[in-house]
C-alpha cells in the first residue's frame, strides 16, 4: 500500500494542524526535480511508516508549500519531512536527514511522550 496521501489544499493543511492535537502528523515535501528528495521518497516508502506521510510535491503546490512554511515557521527545503503536535513543529529535517528510520523514531519518541502527557 502506498504509505503517501496527496496534500494538495489549505484546507487540508487546516485538517491537518487540527489532527495534530490528536496524535501526531507528518508531513513530506517532496521535489520532482531533487533527486535527494527522489532517494529521501524511496526510503520513506520502502514499508509502512507508523503514520500516514502526507506529501506536498512542491513544483505542483507552490502556494501551499509557501503557506506551510509560513504557518510553521520553518524555512521550505525539499526534501524535508515535518512532525505535527498540537498545531506546531516538533521535529524536522530536510535533505540527507531524510530517512524511514530516522521518521519513525523521531515520530514513535513523540507519540510516546504525548501518551505519557496524558495519563
Amino acid at each position: 500500500s502506498d504509505v503517501f496521501v496527496p496534500l494538495a489544499s489549505a484546507s487540508e493543511f487546516d485538517r491537518l494542524l487540527a489532527a495534530s492535537h490528536d496524535a501526531p502528523v507528518i508531513v513530506f515535501k517532496h521535489s520532482e526535480s531533487c533527486g535527494a528528495s527522489w532517494m529521501a521518497e524511496t526510503s520513506l516508502g520502502e514499508q509502512h511508516l507508523p503514520a500516514p506521510v502526507h506529501r506536498v510535491v512542491v513544483q505542483r503546490q507552490r502556494e501551499l508549500s509557501a503557506r506551510i512554511a509560513a504557518a510553521l515557521g520553518v524555512r521550505h527545503e525539499s526534501p524535508q519531512v515535518l512532525i505535527l503536535v498540537d498545531g506546531r513543529v516538533a521535529w524536522h529535517t530536510s535533505h540527507s536527514g531524510v530517512t524511514r528510520e530516522r521518521v519513525i523514531a523521531a515520530f514513535e519518541r513523540l507519540r510516546d511522550a504525548r501518551a505519557g502527557a496524558v495519563t
